[in-house]
């Protein structure tokens, strides 16, 4: 029995594993538009592979106002987009 428990608990911590790295996966993207009064930025994307979402333009949320610095219209990113409270919400920018 605590084998089974053991095997059970590195399944656990390996996928748990896995799923932080995807969670932590760069974007490359297009910064198309900037709206700092409603802190969101529309990306036109490549493939999203930790959401499942295949290359596209779209609008997302910062975590960070701060962001919003770093993004102008045109310039080439990478990012990471998570939902954050089910909203598509880009949390890292490189």
């Amino acid at each position: 029995m605590k084998t089974i428990a053991k095997i059970t608990l590195a399944a656990a911590i390996a996928l748990a594993s896995t799923a932080g790295a995807f969670a932590q996966e760069f974007t490359n993207g297009t910064v198309k538009k900037v709206d700092e009064k409603a802190k969101k930025v529309t990306l036109i994307h490549e493939e999203l592979k930790s959401l499942e979402m295949p290359a596209m333009t779209m609008v997302f949320q910062v975590a960070d106002e701060a962001f919003l610095e770093k993004l102008k219209v045109g310039a080439k990113v990478q990012f990471v987009a998570e939902r954050v409270n089910g909203k598509l919400t880009v949390t890292q920018v490189k």
